[in-house]
């Protein structure tokens, strides 16, 4: 028996994943670790703490084979997106890691906008937002120069981890993408962009394609971890690109719909040059010479998390959504926006904050629960709207995450998607993609399309319910009026907020 392992880099935890040529997960092993917030709005981490958490859950896996864990023929990354890491001369960060939820770069996204004006979008196809690489790595040039002065190379966090484990630093095109500084469709570095804010070629490390090849592991990550020396170390990809990978997202005509503490919209794209107007982000795929375009709700997962710890502290999900599935579409008319932390896909905005509309004293806990279901998927249909109104066609949705775990929730994606929504048997995540990679990698498939056909594997379908889908589209155009007319509300708010 051959096994691959994916590993998901997480912002929270590091999770391994041992799978077979079937798609089978065989073990798991995740490592947890901490976040950094030295300021209001600033997110760090200890690079080195992701290291030591990548070996310890390889050892973990590798300890339940014993003497067949040179049958492990390949590892690969999946890594959450835009975090800085700068590395010295000999390859050493030279400061913690700036994440990609800091919103500390305000003024340097302006400063790129000012500087780069519309050149910007028609380069990397996205504005400049707090959570990519490049007003980060302006950020650490204006604030801490002597911090800067020692950092030769950058890297995002997957690509570190990879390099201790191989010694061999790289970036592939999913990552890169997100960090302000590749040419997207000329899948290079914009040498425009790198000019004009004095960086020079050599801080950006080479890039490669998410299943190619960056190296074999070093002797010392080998005994540490287990696994042979000759295990081969592919480059993996972003996030929400494995994602995408892991739930066989690689051919258009298939979206996908992730919650988790964000949430997100994500649809293959062929075409490099498709337009969005940099309403949605665009990104490579991890899939060589495939595009992606993506929306994302800041606070998706994280709104019913927080609804749960603050009016139902103690409780299980299940226990808060019991219930829920009784309370017709609508919720009574009361709705919800979920701009807890601000948003980002209609609305770059990190000003706006959440609103309960039409509440009343027949509404009970329950029809808030709903609500705010509701509202994080509407969210995600603006989403869905930009790319239909873009000429995209939306019929079939794959849903992962916290919002597939409950037929309730599925059945509400359908509705107020207006598509098929289907669940996955085997969902793993963007583990699962990163474990794709390294098996193609390997020479175990001759595309990714043919490694998805046997390692994902669709379970229930929810098929939007016409009724409902009318209460839905009626109830979305006033869900898209709240935005406007809170915005000046939430500006006036500021100075009281804690």
């Amino acid at each position: 028996m051959s096994y691959v392992v994916g590993i998901d880099l997480g912002t929270s935890a590091v999770k391994a994943l041992l799978v077979d040529r079937d798609g089978n997960v065989k073990a798991e092993a995740s490592r947890s670790y901490p976040l950094v917030h030295k300021h209001s709005g600033w997110s760090e981490q200890q690079p080195e703490d992701w290291v030591e958490g990548t070996i310890d859950a390889l050892a973990e896996l590798v300890s339940g084979l014993g003497s067949s864990a040179d049958q492990i023929e390949g590892i690969s990354f999946s890594g959450q997106m835009h975090g800085l890491v700068l590395l010295d001369g000999q390859g050493r960060p030279v400061r913690n890691a700036i994440l990609w939820n800091d919103t500390r770069t305000t003024q340097q996204c302006r400063e790129i906008d000012r500087v780069l004006g519309g050149r910007l979008l028609e380069i990397t196809r996205n504005p400049a937002l707090e959570g990519f690489t490049l007003p980060k790595i302006l950020w650490v040039k204006q604030n801490e120069p002597k911090a800067f002065e020692q950092a030769k190379l950058f890297v995002l966090p997957k690509d570190y981890v990879r390099y201790r484990l191989s010694g061999q630093l790289h970036m592939d095109y999913s990552d890169a993408a997100g960090t302000l500084l590749l040419d997207v469709a000329g899948k290079h570095w914009s040498g425009e962009i790198l000019s004009a804010f004095e960086l020079s070629a050599s801080f950006c490390p080479p890039l490669i394609e998410s299943h190619g090849l960056a190296g074999k592991l070093l002797p010392d990550i080998a005994q540490r971890s287990g696994l042979s020396e000759s295990t081969k170390v592919f480059a993996g990809g972003a996030d929400n690109a494995c994602g995408a990978i892991g739930a066989g997202i690689l051919t258009e005509g298939v979206t996908l719909c992730s919650i988790g503490t964000s949430g997100v919209i994500l649809s293959s794209e062929s075409d490099k040059q498709k337009e969005f107007g940099g309403k949605v982000h665009f990104f490579n795929h991890g899939k060589q010479d495939a595009f992606y375009a993506m929306g994302v709700t800041l606070a998706a997962g994280y709104s019913l998390s927080w609804f749960r710890n603050t009016f139902a502290e103690g409780e299980s999900f299940e226990e808060l959504l019991a219930g829920v599935g009784d309370i017709a579409p609508g919720a009574g008319g009361l709705l919800f926006t979920p701009y807890l932390v601000g948003e980002r896909t209609p609305h770059a905005d990190s000003a706006i904050r959440g609103s309960f509309i039409g509440m009343d004293g027949s509404h009970s806990r329950t029809h808030f629960a709903r609500a705010v279901m509701e509202g994080i998927t509407f969210s995600l249909n603006e989403s869905v709207d930009i790319l239909r109104r873009a000429g995209k066609t939306v019929d079939t949705i794959i849903s992962i995450g916290g919002g597939a775990q409950n037929p309730v929730w599925l059945q509400m994606q359908a509705d107020i998607f207006g598509a098929t929504v289907v669940a996955l048997e085997n969902e793993q995540g963007p583990g699962m993609g990163a474990a794709m990679l390294a098996a193609y990698g390997c020479g175990w498939f001759d595309s990714l399309e043919d490694c998805a056909q046997r390692f994902v594997k669709r379970g229930a379908a929810y098929n939007p319910n016409p009724d409902a889908v009318k209460v839905y589209a009626s109830l979305f155009e006033v869900y898209q009026q709240v935005y406007a007319q809170t915005r000046s509300l939430n500006e006036a708010l500021i100075p009281y907020r804690g």
